[in-house]
Parts: structure tokens; sequence; C-alpha cells
């Protein structure tokens, strides 16, 4: 499955509503109250490549507010943003958007370096975007789509019922998926090297989103189990791990650092 397309296929929260408005927002100076301009992140709570820029984000500490859009509803003031109507769109505080997790990625590791997400040499950062491709596409097309499309959004979005097929396929990728971040984990002090990078973070974007679900079997691979609660311990992860939606209750585990 595409981006585009998993964007479309993951639903937004009725209980996170005050998202779904851009707050109004003021700061005391001198002379009086003026209004706050403030950057905005439009986002699907379960969609990994939305929690994806929210890691990163929270990992540069660049502040931003969330703004849920039910990119199914085409709607025209989000269309004029964003044609293709997909989330993560991020938009500057001067108005400038940008489209799509993995260019808003390398967008903010230019714009913020104090924090590199990518790597500093040229061997980490080709190894880094390599593993972001893996999860963003491999792993999502072999994993995420047979479960988390299937098992949430297909009904929601009228598009039939579960194919089970699907879904026992995504359990049964789903091992050799841990067992080879159970590897990279083993031998490295991070996945893409000796410094928490984006690999990591998009990992344990797309992992977190089917743990919502119930759906990673952590007994699979302690390495992978130890490394994902190394990362899910960061403050950065806090606030996905605090996100509820309506109707879905996760494990309780799920919110748990130490499993």
């Amino acid at each position: 499955m595409e981006e585009a397309e998993a964007h479309r296929s993951l639903g937004a929260p009725r209980d996170l509503s005050l998202s779904n408005t851009i707050p109004t927002l003021f700061a005391q100076a001198a002379g009086g109250w003026h209004k706050r301009v403030v950057r905005i992140l439009y986002h699907l709570p379960l969609s990994p490549y939305s929690r994806k820029v929210r890691l990163a984000l929270a990992e540069k500490r660049i502040p931003f507010d969330l703004r849920v859009e039910r990119v199914w509803e085409r709607r025209q003031e989000f269309l004029a943003i964003n044609p293709a109507c997909t989330v993560p769109v991020l938009q500057e505080e001067n108005g400038f958007c940008i489209i799509d997790s993995y260019a808003i990625c390398e967008y903010l590791d230019e714009a913020y370096p104090d924090m590199p997400l990518l790597g500093r040499s040229l061997g980490e950062r080709a190894e880094i975007r390599r593993l972001v491709a893996w999860f963003d596409g491999k792993f999502h097309f072999e994993v995420g789509r047979n479960l988390l499309f299937e098992k949430q959004m297909k009904q929601l979005m009228g598009r039939g019922n579960p194919d089970a097929g699907a879904i026992r396929a995504g359990y049964a990728n789903l091992r050799p998926h841990l067992d080879y971040l159970g590897w990279l984990a083993e031998t490295r002090p991070w996945l893409g090297g000796n410094a928490l990078s984006l690999a990591d973070l998009a990992a344990a974007a797309h992992l977190s989103a089917l743990d919502y679900l119930g759906d990673v079997d952590w007994a699979l691979n302690d390495a992978a189990k130890d490394w994902y609660a190394r990362v899910k311990s960061r403050p950065s992860f806090r606030p996905l791990l605090q996100d509820r939606i309506s109707g879905l209750i996760p494990p309780e585990h799920y919110a748990n650092l130490d499993f």
C-alpha cells in the first residue's frame, strides 16, 4: 500500500475531538494580549506516519499543536493545503506547509539540526534512510496494512469485512520483522547505529500503532521487546501512549513503560 492510501485508511478518535479545532492561543506581552501563531501538525492518531513525525518533533523539542484531520471528509480548506488529502502535513508558523512524513522529517533535520535524526556521516545517513524505507514500505505493506487497516478501518470506511487471509498473513509476516529488528537491536546501540535516529522512530511508530490493537506478540523476540521498551520510555513517546480511540481500549501493557 502506498503511504497516501495508508493515511486514508486510518481513523480519528471521537474522544480527541478537542484536537479538531485549532485553539486560539494567546501570550501576554507588554502592552496587552497578542495572538500566538502556532505550528500545526495535521494527523490521525493511529497513522504510523503521523506518529513518526510527532516523535521527530518531540525529540527535537519543537513545539507544535495537533489537529486531527479526517481525510475521508475531503475538507476544502485542507485540500487547498494538500490536494492529495493525506496526513501528516506540517504547517509552519509562517504558513509554509510540508507534506509527506519523509519530506517533513528531512525538512526538520535540515531546519533544526541541533538534534540530528538522520545521522552525521554519509554512511550513517544512508543506513538510516534504508531502515526508514524498510519500515515505512516493506513493514507496512507486509504487516501494518494486513492488520491495522483490515482490523480497524476497513468496515468504518465502508470497504466490507476484514479479510481473514490478510490478517493471517499480517501475523505471519510480523515474526520475521521482529526477528530482524531484534538482530539490529542486539548488534547496535540503536537500530541505525550509535545514536537514536529516525530509523528507531519509524519502527516504533509502526509498532506502537499495532501495539494499541494488541497485535504485537512481544514474547516472539526479547531483544525487540527490550529495544521498544527503551524507545517508549523516552519523554517524546508519552503523548502517543496517552492517545485513546473511542470504542477501542488498548491492552494494559500499551502505556506501561516496563511492559
